[in-house]
């Protein structure tokens, strides 16, 4: 029987192929179970942690503007261009949560890496929409030379004058922690931080902690590029962006209160 009762449901091995509910195997079922478990720890570290708390309200605020913002009717194809990465953003970071809550943490994190490759890209539509034609045109070889991941980094950093590479940085991260299989990946599969890997989900205050940060982290640049699109004068989308606007300022005024204007 395949359980996760503990905080890991680690290196238990499958010894049943029996099934339940006709047809889902049993251990599968188990597994769901146990998952459920865990989700309900990672609500407990949530109730106890005011800083999770603001980091999933600003998170879900992100997303409100994701939901709203492809609600506008429009015949614009780049909008609906900056539309569809919104809504990209949103099932990211649902599926992210997901991950996270019933102990997938290093999977949640490559798909951060995923939210953070699409909000770069957002940002450099934002700044020059005509590279959005450009981009909705262009073939495989084309793309990959003016728009892949590492040429939409450069352009922000020159547009920006940044020589320190932080937006590298951060992808580099993602990459080495969750989205290649590296020596380094396996510290995400670590209940203890000097314990060893295991298999399956767990729930540790650590791991769940740097997840919730780091998406919370990345919900602020989702939300400023989302709204960048909002048409000003759609007033549907108004109380969603002045709704984003104050969470970004109690966020701001808890994680950095000497950037709060």
């Amino acid at each position: 029987m395949y359980e996760t009762a503990t905080p890991s449901c680690g290196n238990k091995r499958l010894r049943s192929m029996t099934t339940s509910r006709g047809a889902v195997p049993a251990n599968l079922e188990n597994l769901h179970r146990g998952e459920e478990q865990l989700r309900d720890k990672a609500l407990a570290i949530i109730a106890s942690d005011v800083r999770l708390q603001l980091h999933l309200a600003f998170i879900e605020a992100a997303m409100d503007l994701a939901d709203i913002f492809r609600q506008f009717d429009t015949e614009d194809e780049d909008l609906k261009v900056a539309q569809v990465l919104g809504m990209r953003t949103f099932n990211a970071f649902g599926a992210s949560l997901k991950l996270t809550f019933t102990g997938y943490h290093q999977i949640s994190a490559l798909i951060l890496r995923d939210v953070l490759e699409t909000v770069f890209l957002l940002d450099l539509f934002a700044s020059d929409r005509s590279l959005i034609e450009r981009w909705r045109f262009a073939d495989k070889k084309a793309r990959m030379k003016q728009f892949s991941p590492v040429k939409v980094r450069e352009a922000l950093d020159d547009r920006d004058g940044f020589a320190s590479k932080r937006r590298a940085e951060m992808y580099e991260m993602f990459s080495e922690l969750a989205g290649h299989p590296t020596m380094k990946s396996d510290l995400m599969m670590r209940p203890q931080k000097h314990g060893d890997a295991v298999i399956g989900p767990f729930m540790e205050v650590a791991a769940f902690d740097a997840v919730v940060s780091e998406m919370g982290r990345l919900a602020i640049q989702v939300g400023e590029q989302i709204n960048a699109f909002f048409p000003a004068e759609w007033s549907p989308g108004i109380p969603s962006r002045l709704a984003f606007a104050q969470r970004k300022r109690d966020w701001l005024a808890a994680f950095y209160p000497t950037a709060r204007k």
